[in-house]
């Protein structure tokens, strides 16, 4: 079994990290913090809960003075940086580095931090509390010669930023968010304009018009740009947004004909495979997006949807073209799968061509 994120601070790596920190803090009560730290409610604690309680604890065995506490951190984040250990040292400046008195020591950490682990869960907070100025600090950091803070620029004030605390204002205006994708939006870094896409995808959740007019504005001048825009153009595609689907020529769905969309079998048990197969043909040279839905069966026995990219291509006139995809029912980690009547439903251009009923049994061996 694979061990879990959570596992990794575990008694032997803090007891190692405990130790880089005696070395250039020689008064640190190695046996103490790990004490305090490893007590009776470990065990219960998830990732971002032990990191919390190890940041936390740090503050009671480093020097009460910010400034000098950060300067023994400085020594120490190069060696400490491997996995999620590196993340400690921006949840320090989290914890400890708010007060309008650290504000200078805080942002300059954050930035010498973020390569070693990025800082994006530590801005919010900032951003949260005093928006303005720290939003005008993010804009600045997106001119960084440094990727890492490039990235940390729009990675921090994603709206929808994953295990991250929420940005409610962003997801009901993310106007703020703007100036600095713009400033980002043809980088050299590939690191960074991934999370200018995944920026641009969460917006698109609450705000779709605005990324539609967004993406229609920047396609088309930059290729850097241009997968920018279409990685964070994935949800409104999946969702079948027609304006979003026309920006990248997949408007056309009429001149597609679907022949033959056949499933192997209508009853499946689980662990077993469903496959399905079909022809396109198109009357007319144009671009082609199919993807395909399944709805699966919920624990509750209603039915919810998840959409699969199949192909994205360009068919010539009276081009015909064969699919043959198969379609697993064991069961993963990440979905479970339940007895009923499930669907299946292909996609072409945004638009549903072809579905069909199968029944997904228990399997009784």
């Amino acid at each position: 079994m694979a061990e879990l994120l959570k596992d990794m601070y575990n008694y032997e790596s803090l007891h190692e990290i405990a130790k880089r920190i005696q070395s250039v803090y020689h008064p640190f009560q190695v046996d103490e913090f790990l004490k305090s730290t490893m007590d009776q409610s470990w065990d219960d604690l998830e990732l971002k809960a032990r990191v919390r309680k190890i940041s936390s604890n740090l503050g009671r065995y480093l020097p009460a003075d910010y400034g000098d506490a950060l300067a023994i951190l400085d020594q120490v984040v190069s060696t400490c940086s491997s996995g999620f250990f590196g993340i400690l040292f921006p949840d320090f400046v989290e914890v400890y580095g708010q007060d309008e008195k650290n504000w200078n020591l805080s942002i300059k950490a954050l930035e010498r931090y973020t390569p070693y682990s990025s800082s994006e869960f530590a801005v919010r907070p900032f951003i949260i509390n005093q928006e303005e100025r720290m939003m005008a600090q993010m804009y600045a950091w997106s001119k960084h010669e440094s990727e890492h803070v490039r990235r940390l620029a729009s990675e921090g004030c994603r709206p929808q930023l994953p295990w991250a605390q929420a940005l409610t204002k962003f997801k009901k205006d993310p106007a703020p968010i703007l100036p600095i994708l713009e400033q980002l939006k043809a980088d050299p870094s590939p690191y960074v304009r991934k999370s200018v896409a995944n920026n641009l995808n969460d917006i698109s959740k609450t705000h779709p018009e605005r990324i539609a007019k967004l993406a229609k504005d920047w396609y088309g001048k930059n290729k850097d740009t241009d997968w920018i825009v279409k990685h964070g153009c994935r949800t409104l595609l999946k969702k079948g947004d027609r304006e979003v689907l026309a920006i990248f020529g997949y408007q056309n769905a009429d001149c597609i004909a679907v022949n033959d969309f056949l499933l192997d079998k209508t009853t499946v048990a689980m662990g077993e495979d469903l496959c399905f197969s079909f022809y396109i043909l198109t009357d007319e040279a144009t671009k082609v997006r199919l993807e395909y839905a399944v709805d699966y069966v919920k624990a509750s026995g209603k039915r919810s949807r998840k959409i699969f990219q199949i192909s994205e291509l360009s068919l010539n006139k009276n081009e015909k073209k064969f699919y043959s995809k198969k379609l697993s029912f064991a069961d993963l980690t990440t979905r479970k799968h339940y007895p009923g009547t499930h669907a299946i439903t292909l996609i072409v251009n945004g638009a549903e061509r072809c579905n069909a009923d199968f029944e997904l049994t228990e399997n009784n061996m």
